[in-house]
């Protein structure tokens, strides 16, 4: 990737998006995917191809310095640690209301590298491999100041290695167990009413999963059913009990994804009737693309 990319092709990529929100019409944008907070976009500058991840529009300089700050450390811990990160770089541009729009870059990924496709066409012993190289990650990685989303869909194979690169929720805590990530930013895209309540009540435990190695795993087998690749939960069983204690079983695996997914479902059709509400009603822009009928497999 160059070492700085086309600032005038990134605002008019960030002016395209304003455009999709405001008309709620994405046919200049091109979508690689949704997760379950934000979505990822195709972007090109020069002869280079990036997945370019949004995130929620940062009020100040110092804000985004701030996070920008831990960005940048959440990398290179991760990488310390012994976590092949894809590379990433933090770039920002004005949006269209004065605030300041940051975009996580990285290079374009063939499709087929993806943990899930790629888990798809994989013979049993390769197969192994991926559950093997992401659980040894986890495990020497994962602890109470350093956590991570380890799903499968968050992983790729990049020239023979495993690599991670779910990035922008820098998961770092202190030695009082405080968030490096300015929790707001997670929170963003939480209709305004539910925030307070998340806040106070639901985001410590939310985010506890995260630096706890077995329910990262738990967490990596149930996205094994959201991604239909649920005939190698067996196989992933076997690796991820030999890594962590107490055994995972599958009966365990099924509740936790069912849990799992219909808090999300939840949030999603919440977030629809928050999106009609502020454009019908208020008549403001809402600002997230939200995905269509995501299919859960439960």
């Amino acid at each position: 990737m160059n070492d700085s990319p086309d600032a005038t092709g990134l605002a008019e990529l960030e002016r395209r998006v304003d455009r999709a929100l405001t008309a709620g019409d994405e046919s200049e944008i091109e979508v690689l995917g949704y997760g379950e907070i934000s979505c990822v976009l195709s972007w090109r500058s020069g002869d280079d191809a990036f997945a370019a991840k949004r995130l929620p529009l940062f009020d100040s300089t110092t804000r985004l310095e701030t996070y920008r700050g831990a960005f940048d450390t959440y990398l290179c811990t991760l990488s310390d640690a012994g976590i092949h990160v894809l590379q990433s770089r933090l770039e920002s541009t004005p949006a269209a209301d004065g605030r300041i729009a940051a975009w996580c870059l990285q290079p374009l990924l063939d499709p087929r590298t993806v943990a899930p496709n790629w888990l798809k066409t994989a013979d049993a012993d390769r197969a192994r491999w991926i559950f093997t190289r992401i659980a040894d990650q986890v495990v020497s990685t994962v602890g109470p100041h350093l956590g991570i989303d380890g799903q499968l869909s968050n992983w790729a194979v990049v020239d023979g290695e495993v690599v991670y690169f779910d990035v922008t929720t820098p998961m770092m805590r202190d030695s009082g167990g405080h968030e490096a990530l300015d929790t707001d930013l997670f929170l963003a895209s939480l209709p305004w009413a539910l925030r307070g309540l998340v806040r106070r009540f639901l985001l410590h435990s939310i985010l506890d999963k995260y630096y706890r190695p077995r329910e990262v795993l738990l967490d990596l087998l149930g996205n094994l059913i959201k991604e239909d690749v649920a005939n190698r939960l067996g196989l992933g069983l076997d690796v991820v009990n030999a890594a962590v204690e107490p055994a995972i079983d599958e009966a365990e695996v099924r509740r936790y994804y069912r849990e799992d997914a219909r808090m999300w479902a939840l949030l999603q059709r919440l977030r629809r009737i928050d999106r009609a509400w502020q454009r019908r009603v208020r008549r403001r822009q809402y600002p997230f693309l939200l995905p269509g009928r995501v299919e859960r497999h439960v």
